[in-house]
């Protein structure tokens, strides 16, 4: 079988992107399954419940996040309601929302997805290595393919966790910096592995930000109003073949595909 991971969705420019592209993918690539990356998806910072619902319209499974989830207060309660959108399982427990979750793909097969935060250079939360073994392990008793979405800065510390979590899980894909790299691979034991998947939404940019307000930002030291840009749309991801018995990956293809849109219409949910 075969999944479909959509990188970290920025703004009105990652969600025309995301309506285009979702469904031709799952229909000309035979996908199975579908996760996105949605903490950006509403202006830039956060997520809303009608976004995350036109995700799944597209045809996406499982929606994932990141620190960006709790961006927008409003949304924080959502996060109870739908088990389908997660927010990292290692912040505490008393926070809204789920970590983690099992969904049949499109053939019937169980499919467990976790979703983890690093700490380096982002909140001091709970060990995702120790946290996000335990729960991986715990999945693969309903599920014998488990998807983890490891949402962190440090380059090392994302490929730490795809040697920690090799031959338990199908794959460990980095999510968060926007930029994406070229080191996927399959690890030893069956893990198929990505340090960051990158960004969908617009490349012109300084990580989905216009580049005169980021470049002002860093000259001035002074903080300015982020504004997300719109040029050279791009989908970005990974398409993960797996043998659904065993929960091995099989091979792992990086996506960087380019969009054209002939006006830039909104989508009624502002930037």
């Amino acid at each position: 079988m075969r999944i479909l991971f959509v990188a970290d969705v920025y703004a009105r420019t990652g969600r025309r992107v995301a309506a285009a592209g979702i469904p031709a993918l799952i229909r000309d690539r035979q996908v199975d399954f579908c996760i996105v990356n949605g903490e950006n998806a509403a202006g830039g910072f956060g997520l809303t419940e009608n976004i995350a619902g036109k995700f799944f319209s597209y045809g996406a499974d499982v929606v994932t996040t990141g620190n960006h989830v709790w961006d927008r207060k409003d949304f924080i309660p959502c996060l109870n309601r739908s088990e389908r959108v997660l927010r990292p399982f290692n912040y505490p427990p008393s926070n809204a929302g789920h970590g983690s979750v099992v969904v049949e793909s499109r053939q019937g097969v169980p499919v467990g997805v976790l979703n983890l935060q690093g700490r380096t250079h982002l909140p001091s939360i709970d060990c995702p290595f120790q946290l996000g073994r335990a729960e991986a392990e715990r999945l693969r008793q309903r599920a014998s393919i488990v998807f983890v979405d490891f949402h962190a800065e440090a380059t090392a510390e994302k490929v730490a966790m795809g040697w920690h979590l090799d031959g338990l899980v199908t794959a460990v894909i980095g999510t968060h910096t926007h930029v994406q790299t070229a080191d996927e691979r399959l690890l030893p034991h069956g893990t198929a592995y990505l340090t960051d998947a990158g960004m969908t939404g617009p490349h012109d940019s300084v990580i989905g930000v216009r580049h005169p307000i980021a470049i002002q930002r860093f000259i001035s030291q002074v903080h300015v109003k982020f504004k997300p840009a719109e040029g050279n749309p791009k989908l970005c991801g990974a398409l993960i073949d797996v043998d659904p018995a065993s929960g091995r990956a099989t091979g792992i293809e990086r996506l960087q595909l380019d969009f054209e849109f002939e006006s830039d219409q909104g989508d009624g949910e502002g930037d």
